[in-house]
């Protein structure tokens, strides 16, 4: 389908991996036949210290991740801001989608785009790197990651700032890694119910455990079910999602995993674009109500996703590692959309507002692949952590356009959805994308003295991305965007010092370069790739043996290349941008979490950032400047032991927008969030929760396409849950 390129060779550091792989093999001729089993992957729950799994510990914080360097280091050993959403906050406060769960992240915005998408932020820049198990996922590319339903997993790291070691090319917001749940040694599971506020129906499954009388052979099974309406009028959807995995002991130290997940997302009455414009046609302020709803009755934004992996992990002996994974994503969305979000209405007779109707299929294929090797090494008498590794991906991603229609809504204030679905006929064109990234990763971990750790890495990559325009009517092929970059050199450092056995200042620098996939400007022409340094600089303290933790941060980003939206195009919809030199972003950060005291857990956090233009002037400006989180859950202790209480708070600094004439703020807001469990039994539990407790009237996004979304109104949640 496309002409491919010779790519250069990464031959250094693929050498690199190939030493370490040799290095480790030859400990294996050491071995002592007494060590133990290797014991990777099934999920054990202990009174021990925490380790990376967070289900069934109780526990708002982990005790090492890998998201930073793919070594296991605790979050005070890392040297960047780290916050983990575990298993019991994901409970606690009902957090069922990906939106959910990075709304409570500290340093993290949640904006709609419409009523099926959103975007997420951090520092003041779209997060655009996300990943699964560690293995990147193609976000751009419509996998429908947003849109993720958090039963399959057992938590969600975030680590803020660049991390172009292990997510492809830097990018100075942040990076999100979703961690599956693992199959359980011992028969464990739940079955949970809930009814909500717009009528929201969800149930939950969840059983794993041995297969066989030797434990060598484990699975799980996840599904959830979810059926809802919305705030919005003639808005509902139905959500099911499926996962199961299959861990087998081949050997004591040969650990094979293979899994399947599919979600599917069935929307009908599907905004496109946002919920209500902010001006009339006279130039004032003007906003329709929160249940507004643009789309059309018809109007669905459907989307599955399929995904397949297997991971093949070898414990060789000095406690080396080499682990193997392939993942393979599936997805499928065929969209046909009509939302009355165009122009600005009249304010007396309702009329000027315009229908989008659009038809669209995306559908898009990603594998990905990664072999790595981790472990210790002797050097000047002291002991130090190697890592090295290489991956490579491909997504192919087709959109099947049909012709953009455009029509007219009578009288907006009497909109009901309630328009005919016209004939597009047949497709006019169909973009067919090719993204390929081949990269290999090399990271040490040096320890000159006790109190000291130096951590040093690299990683060098190819990028290519092509797209080939296919017009039906004329059978021709035309090349419509060609880019490519080839030994682009990443280097990592970070800095450790403990000061006594609880506090650790830190440093850390890396290099940002970040090709632009869908960024153009108003020529059509892709932005140049963005390209700077970031650097951290931080205090980090561990408390009753790594059960709280805590951090304060200085941060500052250089970039050239940055994109800034300033506008969309009324023919298709694109979004249209203009690149952005000498942009400097400085900024603070303080988190905390883990357990306060007995049965008392805590997860909140402070940032605040301003970024300027080379002229000085703000930009990032439909990102608040500061922004606070705060969650909290509490069991009563005595004879009221059976009660949890807890909350969330959030706030947000006001936001504003010079892409809209004149310019629109949205201002500062508070949410607050409660909820309530009740055990009925050592099985049985009862749970309430409430989110937007006061009601606050606010808008998630403003200035996407001329207008702003809608946060959630006030809303309840009642759950039932049964553990066996």
């Amino acid at each position: 389908m496309f002409t491919r390129h010779t790519r250069h060779p990464l031959s250094i550091a693929v050498l690199g991996v190939t030493l370490a792989l040799q290095a480790g093999a030859g400990f294996a001729q050491d071995r002592s036949k007494t060590e133990g089993a290797l014991e990777l992957g099934a999920t054990a729950i202990t009174d021990e210290r925490l380790g990376e799994t967070t289900e069934g510990t109780g526990s708002y914080t982990t005790g090492t991740t890998r998201s930073a360097t793919r070594l296991a280091l605790s979050p005070r050993e890392t040297p960047q801001s780290i916050s983990v959403i575990t298993r019991q906050q994901m409970d606690d406060q009902n957090l069922t989608s990906l939106s959910d769960v990075l709304a409570k992240t500290p340093g993290v915005t949640v904006s709609g785009f419409d009523s099926s998408r959103a975007t997420f932020s951090a520092r003041g820049f779209e997060i655009d790197n996300f990943q699964i198990d560690g293995i990147p996922a193609a976000f751009r590319f419509g996998n429908g990651i947003d849109q993720a339903d958090m039963v399959i997993y057992d938590r969600v790291e975030v680590l803020r700032g660049s991390n172009g070691l292990l997510s492809g090319f830097g990018s100075p917001s942040a990076t999100v890694n979703l961690v599956r749940k693992r199959p359980t040694r011992e028969l464990s599971g739940y079955a949970s119910t809930s009814a909500g506020s717009w009528d929201t129906y969800r149930g939950e499954f969840d059983i794993g455990g041995a297969l066989t009388s030797e434990g060598n052979v484990r699975g799980r099974f996840v599904s959830a079910y979810e059926d809802r309406q919305s705030f919005m009028d003639h808005l509902s959807e139905k959500k099911q999602v499926f996962y199961g995995i299959l861990e087998t002991d081949i050997t004591d130290d040969l650990l094979l995993s293979a899994g399947l997940s599919r979600q599917t997302n069935r929307p009908e009455g599907s905004s496109w674009g946002d919920s209500t414009p902010v001006y009339d046609s006279n130039g004032d302020e003007f906003a329709l109500p929160r249940s507004f709803n643009p789309g059309t009755r018809w109007s669905q934004w459907d989307n599955t996703t399929d995904n397949a992996f297997v991971t093949l992990e070898q414990r060789l002996a000095n406690d080396w590692v080499v682990k193997g994974s392939i993942a393979h994503t599936r997805t499928d969305s065929p969209i046909t959309l009509g939302s009355a979000g165009s122009g600005n209405p009249n304010p007396v007779d309702g009329s000027g507002m315009g229908i989008w109707l659009g038809k669209y299929r995306y559908e898009a294929v990603q594998n990905a692949y990664d072999l790595h090797a981790s472990g210790p090494f002797q050097l000047m008498g002291r002991e130090h952590e190697l890592m090295a590794g290489v991956s490579h991906r491909d997504i192919d991603h087709d959109a099947t356009n049909w012709p953009f229609l455009f029509g007219m809504a009578d009288n907006i204030f009497n909109w009901n959805g309630n328009f005919p679905k016209p004939d597009w006929g047949n497709p006019i064109y169909r973009d067919e994308t090719e993204l390929k990234e081949t990269a290999a990763y090399l990271a040490s971990r040096l320890k000159p003295s006790d109190d000291l750790s130096i951590i040093l890495g690299a990683r060098v990559s190819d990028w290519q991305l092509d797209t080939t325009r296919n017009l039906f009517a004329t059978g021709s092929r035309t090349r419509v965007q060609d880019a490519q970059e080839s030994g682009v050199v990443v280097p990592y450092a970070g800095v450790v010092y403990d000061l006594d056995r609880t506090y650790s200042v830190y440093a850390s620098y890396t290099r940002i370069f970040k090709p632009h996939e869908s960024e153009k400007d108003a020529s059509g022409a892709l932005i140049e790739p963005e390209e700077g340094d970031a650097y951290e600089l931080g205090l980090k303290g561990e408390f009753f043996d790594g059960r709280l933790n805590a951090s304060a941060a200085l941060f500052h980003v250089k970039q050239d290349n940055l994109a800034d939206l300033v506008g969309t195009d009324p023919a298709t919809n694109a979004g249209i941008y203009r690149a952005i030199s000498g942009a400097e972003t400085r900024g603070i950060e303080f988190e905390v979490a883990g357990e306060l005291a007995r049965n008392w857990q805590v997860q909140g956090g402070y940032t605040h950032r301003v970024t300027r233009d080379g002229d000085d002037d703000k930009v990032s400006t439909t990102e608040p400047e500061d922004l606070f989180r705060l969650s909290t859950a509490y069991r009563l202790p005595g004879r009221f032991d059976k009660l949890t209480l807890g909350g969330s708070a959030s706030y947000q600094s006001r936001i504003w927008t010079d892409d809209i004439t004149p310019r629109y703020t949205q201002g500062s807001y508070w949410l607050l969030d409660a909820m309530a469990r009740y055990q009925l039994t050592e099985q049985v539990s009862l749970a309430v929760n409430g989110n937007n407790l006061t009601d606050e009237k606010y808008f998630s996004s403003i200035g996407n396409f001329g207008g702003a979304i809608y946060g959630d109104p006030r809303n309840y949640t009642l759950s039932a849950r049964l553990d066996f």
